[in-house]
């Protein structure tokens, strides 16, 4: 006979939970096995009882046959045994080893202690117990299987009471017929209210689970988020705020286990008044705060207040708002300079015509003339020409769209030589003699980069180094090394003092300088050129020879890399060794692929 399948049967309580993910059976599994040790339990108790009851009635002499102890003890040891070593059944039959061994073996006892019993005892409200238990865990169809053996019992023992077929009892008949109606409905009530519980107990995991979800969410969203976010309560107690408001509050290095009260400290008197006004007035609020981090750092911050509803055991929260003002000036300020940047990439374009011809009219004049001071002359003009021919290319750079693949027919280029070469140029133009060191460690290292871009890319950052760099002997290094697979590192270090938060956040973006002289297109161009030929450009601050400075790398693919055969000592100048670099506390690792500069 084939085996039945599931769908034969009326679902039970455990089937609501069909389809979940493996947490949601095992929680349901856990569920299950918690009810089948409870009922279990009530069995073995109810059978520990009832052999007590034997005991007692054979002692006093009032009791059936002997053999009911025996049973009793029988049962007693099944019960025992089931909640020791049986597991509930899940989606089987009617004819299951568990069900055999605890319903039916249950409603045998309670038969036989029924039909023989003195005294006056009465065992039918134990039947309840078997029913429920399959009524419970079990599906619709084992329960009512059990309210019907119940239900033949008793329908069989009000006919064999009586000797004779017209002697049976029409009460006790009746009285049978209506305990069986009884034991069918709580069989049928008892099973709808297992499924009710457990599609309630599924729901209720189920908004569980999303609600748990989208407080982490929120949680990552507001830890995430630029703004300062603070939860206050009308003691002036902060219930949670965000790293960003804590960072303005106390700076970088707050405690991270501080319970912050408003009051507390005199410099946070403008933010607990403004709280208060909120409470008082019970509207929102806006005003501007100045907040003393330390004797040197002082923050200019917008607060914003927002009440929210009075339900709740506290009552109301006042939920705090900061803005860093500087940040906001400087967002307002790079959009500015971007609308300026694009004017002057027309105004550049209108100048590069008259430009040239400058350029063209003092070569012919340097031609002419033969004393040294106009030849000084001529070559100071030259020199300012270039200087503004160089100007006009930035911001024409900046404004015209540039390719994002290497051209293939771009020859690639021994990268150490012309470091050198560059290096060499810029120290004689710049008069920086001793002041940089220049570390070549990439012997036969080609790349495909236009020659004229490297040459911009390291003007950009040799002249970012000097406006920084100490001027102390070697406070300007050069370094190139292999950097795993095939790729070269190629980094610009200097001894200057660190750079302020507030200008890493805006490093690599157009027109946004520290210095009122600068353009602030120079680091803009080094990144657009880098991911033009396919390389990655990030900042860090490291410690090179004992010393703390800022290091600008250039990760960059290699076109041909040659293996070194003599060690470094034949194609790098005597001392020229890679310097020992490590990072300070909070600085970006080293080597690998850089960070992330946009």
């Amino acid at each position: 006979m084939a085996q039945e399948s599931p769908s034969q049967f009326a679902p039970s309580w455990f089937s609501v939970f069909e389809g979940q993910s493996s947490h949601g059976r095992e929680q349901r599994q856990r569920a299950l096995d918690r009810l089948w040790r409870t009922f279990m339990r009530a069995r073995a108790f109810i059978a520990t009882v009832l052999l007590a009851l034997q005991v007692y009635l054979l002692i006093s002499a009032t009791a059936g046959p002997d053999w009911l102890v025996l049973v009793c003890a029988l049962h007693v040891t099944a019960t025992i045994a089931a909640l020791l070593w049986l597991r509930p059944a899940q989606h089987s039959g009617l004819m299951q080893p568990q069900w055999l061994l605890t319903i039916g073996v249950d409603i045998v006892v309670f038969a036989l202690l029924q039909f023989f019993q003195t005294g006056g005892f009465n065992y039918m409200p134990l039947f309840a117990l078997p029913v429920l238990l399959a009524a419970i865990l079990g599906p619709l169809t084992l329960g009512l299987a059990a309210a019907a053996a119940v239900t033949l019992y008793l329908l069989g023992e009000a006919v064999l009471s009586a000797p004779l077929v017209s002697d049976i009892n029409t009460a006790r008949l009746l009285q049978a017929g209506l305990t069986a109606i009884g034991f069918f409905l709580v069989a049928v009530l008892a099973n709808q209210l297992a499924l009710r519980l457990a599609r309630e107990e599924a729901v209720a995991k189920s908004s569980q689970d999303a609600a748990r979800a989208q407080a982490q969410v929120n949680e990552l969203i507001i830890e995430s988020l630029s703004e300062g976010v603070m939860v206050v309560d009308p003691h002036g107690v902060v219930r949670n705020a965000n790293p960003a408001a804590q960072t303005m509050l106390m700076g970088s290095t707050y405690p991270h286990s501080t319970r912050l009260l408003l009051s507390a400290r005199d410099n946070w008197a403008d933010l607990a008044q403004l709280v208060q006004e909120t409470y008082m007035l019970g509207q929102p609020m806006e005003s501007e705060v100045h907040i003393d981090v330390d004797e040197l750092t002082t923050h200019r911050l917008f607060a914003r207040t927002r009440l929210t509803s009075q339900s709740g055991r506290h009552g109301g929260l006042c939920v705090l708002f900061l803005e860093d003002l500087r940040e906001l000036e400087a967002q307002v300020r790079t959009e500015k300079l971007a609308s300026m940047g694009r004017m002057s990439a027309a105004v550049a374009h209108e100048i590069r015509n008259p430009l040239s011809a400058i350029t063209q009219a003092n070569a012919l004049l340097d031609e002419e003339v033969q004393s040294a001071g106009h030849k000084r002359l001529t070559q100071m003009i030259g020199q300012n020409a270039q200087r503004l021919s160089r100007i006009v290319d930035d911001i024409l750079n900046v404004a015209r769209a540039q390719p994002s693949q290497i051209e293939d027919n771009l020859p690639p280029i021994p990268l150490d030589d012309h470091i050198r070469l560059i290096t060499r140029e810029w120290v004689r133009q710049n008069q920086a003699k001793g002041k940089i060191g220049v570390h070549v460690h990439a012997p036969g290292a080609q790349v495909r980069f236009d020659l004229e871009h490297l040459r911009r890319l390291m003007i950009n950052l040799l002249d970012n180094a000097l406006r920084h760099a100490s001027g102390q002997p070697s406070s300007i290094r050069v370094i190139t090394q292999p950097s795993g697979g095939e790729r070269i590192r190629l980094s610009v270090w200097s001894d200057g003092a660190p750079l302020e938060a507030g200008v890493l956040r805006h490093l690599f973006e157009p027109f946004f300088s520290s210095e009122s002289r600068s353009s602030g297109l120079g680091l803009y161009i080094c990144r657009e050129l880098c991911e033009r030929y396919g390389a990655q450009i990030a900042y860090q601050r490291t410690v090179l020879d004992q010393r703390e400075g800022n290091e600008f790398f250039v990760h960059m693919p290699a076109s041909g890399l040659v293996q070194r055969q003599q060690g470094l000592s034949r194609s790098t100048p005597p001392g020229d060794s890679v310097p020992a670099l490590s990072r300070p506390p909070g600085a970006s690792r080293l080597g690998g692929q850089p960070p992330s500069t946009r």
